[in-house]
Order: C-alpha cells, then structure tokens, then sequence
C-alpha cells in the first residue's frame, strides 16, 4: 500500500501540461512553449568552462554537506554588493536545486500542525511541501487589481498561535509582480520569536524598470531561498542555496547529510563563475525578456485576456481569463490541443488564480508572436465562455 504522503500530494500541474505537449511533439505536432517557466536561452559559455575546468582538475567528489567554502563566500559577497547585506558564509547551505533548500527548510522549521501563511494564488509547491512535512497552509487572499500582492494587514489578521512563517515571492510566480518595499517592511515587522519570513527570492535579478530587494534588508529574523536556475539559465544544473539562522544551520545542515551529502562538486564551481563572471551574458538575457514582455503584454489585452497590473519581473503574465472559462484546467488543455499553444492553468497556483491562465515569455520573439496569432485566431472564432462559467 503506498504511504498517504504519496497518495495525497497533488501533481505539478504545468508539468503535466508540459508532458502532454511533449507527447504530442513526438507525435509531429508544432507546439509553442508558453506553459513552463524554463529559460530558452543556453547557459552562458563562461559558466560551462567552469565546470569543465573543475571536472578536469578533479572536482568531482562530495564536498562539505554546506557547500564549498568558495561559493558560499561569493554568495556572501553577491548579497552584500547588490543588497548591502552581511551574510555570514556560515549561514549558506548549498543545495541541489531551490526546491531542496524548500524541503530541508520547513522540515527544520515546522512541527505537525505548524501553519505557513502564504497567498492565493501562489507558487504552486508552496503548499505541497509544507504539507508534505505535516504542516498547514494557511492562505490569505490577494486581488488582481493590486496585483496579486499581500496585504501586510490581512498577514496578521491570519496569525494565529501555531504560525511559524510567512512566505513572500518577489517577483512572483505566477505573476511576475514586485512586493513594494514598504509592505516589505510591513511584513519584517511581523517576524518575531517563533515566527519567521520565508523569502523565495529565485527570480531576482529576472526586473524589468523596478528594482527588487531581498528580505534581508529588513529583517535578519528569515530564510532566503535562491540558486542559479532562472537567472542563469542552469534549470539542469540543480544548484540553488538557503540563508538561514544562525539557530537553523546545525539541524538543516544535519538533514542535508542524511538527504543530499552535498551538492556537485564541479557545478558548485559553476556556480562561483555564475556570479562573478557571467554579468555581461546575464544582462543580454534580461534585456531580450524585457522586449518579449513589452511584446506580449499588448497582445494578449488584445485577444481578450486581461492585466490589470503590468509584470515587472520574472518571465510570467498571470492573464484574467475570465471571459473565455471559469475552468483554466479544461481550457488550456483546450488551447492546447486545438492550437498547439501550451499554457498553464491558474488553479495550479490556488483557488485565487481559477479562470486565469500564466503565460510564460521564456521563448523566442518569433514563438510568442506565432502563439498570440494561433490562439487569437481561434479564440475569435471560439468566441466567450457559455455553458462553463
């Protein structure tokens, strides 16, 4: 009999849609990519040298459970130079990937029965790992038309005795939006004795005409969660990091032992270069999303969708698709099968975002402008949503 963990964990949805459009391209289908958050573009050459050199040179055995001193110092110095932070390089665990930190993380933090609050919609693992280590989520709701971002005052309306952290994610998935540095603030202020932030700060860097700050800034009282893969293109290189407490370091690095034993030795190294030498590659990347944002924002007002407030991060539209369906699920299967459009449903990312479909600009100009054209096509002939709303 399998375990109840593993009946009743939910699927990753946009990976069953990014599944299914695979089976149909290997059936000789054309479909455009605007489901999955992976970037296009390969791993700057710099990056792949490094970890070419360190195979060579032998790097190629477990490294310290916590990561090479190497990289946890230039992750040190990376948060100091860009947030005018001081992060003890103690206080880096390496991982295999953000999703790792996430898991090693909260099975620091929660006991059974310890609540997480997080927003609806949210990134859509949130709530699957906190509960996956026995705890509770506990959702506040967030509106469209201020983003999708929390309100620092319905957070400590939630609070409650068994409350053991708040996450944030700026810039968002789904959204793409920016959490304003004064709720910020607002939310720092809330992290005392037994409650804490949990900052998912994966796609920083990936802003468009704002800037974004960690949580750091304003509260040593959290947990930041990071790593390589959006930023440097390095999805396949699973490298990612936690800052944690000086209290969390000992039992998280403890797990990691047991779990990991420790990230890989020669894409640690990659890493060192990713920050210290990949800034010219990066910022050509950032600004050809930019374009594509610019692009595709217009375009999908114009086939019918809606944006109440522009993206000014990451890689993803979250689009009101409430004039075509209230069910996002059958709707980009829909769209997928009739237009070869692959597309992600809101109710991956909770409640709050059904009737809404992500879009991701993590692909070619060219693509994109083909994809808007498919599914402005057929949406026009479609026409609004009837039976299903």
């Amino acid at each position: 009999m399998v375990a109840r963990r593993g009946e009743r964990i939910p699927p990753f949805i946009v990976m069953e849609v990014l599944e299914k459009a695979q089976a149909m391209e290997r059936e000789g289908h054309d479909v455009i990519h605007m489901e999955v958050g992976e970037p296009d573009f390969d791993t700057p050459r710099c990056i792949k040298e490094a970890a070419h050199r360190a195979m060579l040179e032998g790097k190629t055995h477990y490294t310290h459970s916590q990561g090479v001193r190497e990289l946890r110092e230039a992750i040190s110095e990376h948060y100091r130079d860009k947030y005018h932070v001081d992060v003890d390089p103690d206080r880096v665990i390496v991982t295999n990937g953000s999703s790792p930190a996430m898991l090693l993380l909260f099975a620091a933090l929660l006991d059974p029965g310890d609540e997480v609050i997080l927003s609806n919609p949210c990134y859509a693992c949130y709530p699957n790992i906190v509960e996956f280590v026995d705890g509770k989520p506990a959702e506040v709701t967030t509106f469209e038309e201020e983003g999708f971002q929390y309100r620092p005052r319905d957070i400590e309306r939630r609070l409650g005795k068994n409350t053991r952290a708040i996450i944030i994610n700026s810039p968002s998935n789904p959204t793409g939006n920016l959490l304003e540095p004064e709720a910020m603030e607002e939310i720092a202020a809330l992290a005392r004795r037994e409650l804490y932030v949990v900052s998912d700060e994966i796609y920083h860097g990936l802003v468009y005409e704002r800037k974004e700050h960690s949580i750091l800034e304003f509260t040593e009282h959290a947990f930041v969660i990071n790593g390589f893969s959006k930023l440097y293109a390095m999805t396949g290189w699973r490298l990612g990091y936690l800052i944690a407490p000086p209290e969390f370091v000992r039992p998280i690095q403890k797990m990691m032992q047991n779990l990991f034993i420790s990230a890989n030795d020669f894409v640690q190294w990659a890493g060192i270069a990713a920050l210290t030498e990949a800034r010219e590659e990066v910022e050509a990347m950032v600004r050809t999303y930019d374009q594509r944002r610019r692009f595709l924002l217009p375009r999908l007002r114009e086939i019918g969708f809606g944006v109440a407030v522009e993206p000014h991060g990451a890689f993803y539209i979250l689009a009101n698709a409430r004039c075509f369906t209230y069910d996002s699920y059958s709707f980009a299967m829909e769209l997928l099968e009739r237009t070869g459009v692959a597309v992600t449903p809101g109710i991956d990312f909770g409640s709050g975002a059904e009737g809404y479909i992500r879009f991701s600009y993590a692909n070619r100009l060219e693509r994109l402008e083909e994809g808007v054209r498919r599914l402005g096509e057929y949406l026009a002939a479609r026409g609004p949503a009837n039976a299903d709303v």
